[in-house]
């Protein structure tokens, strides 16, 4: 029987992340909290070369009168899928992402990853205050 010990598998790096694939449409209504909730994430921990799997939600207010279409905040999340970064690292990166592109600083980012070796991961970034 074959064994996977040792087998590497290969991912790049965070320059094959779109940002530039995120859209917005113009939504006047700052004081509108708006969530939007994914389980389809998957990224490559860059240590283990396995695939990370998380559940991400997305909070925020419009301040910036913006908000994101959701078909290219896929296609965004989509390029993540090869690149070796840590769970921590994705969590910062979609807030600054997220950030620029909405223009607001009532945002909040969570990702809560599948369990790796027994432990459970909650990453948080931002605020909604």
């Amino acid at each position: 029987m074959a064994k996977a010990e040792g087998l590497k598998l290969e991912f790049g790096g965070e320059e094959l992340i779109k940002p530039d694939y995120l859209e917005t449409f113009q939504f006047d209504s700052p004081n509108q909290y708006i969530k939007t909730e994914t389980d389809e994430f998957s990224a490559v921990c860059p240590f283990s070369g396995l695939p990370d799997l998380a559940y991400i939600k997305i909070e925020y207010y419009p301040l910036g009168k913006k908000c994101i279409e959701l078909k290219s905040l896929k296609y965004y999340f989509i390029s993540f899928r090869n690149v070796g970064i840590f769970q921590e690292e994705v969590t910062k990166r979609i807030y600054n992402d997220l950030y620029k592109t909405l223009e607001t600083n009532r945002l909040l980012i969570t990702t809560i990853y599948n369990k790796r070796g027994g432990f459970d991961t909650t990453c948080i970034e931002g605020t909604l205050d």
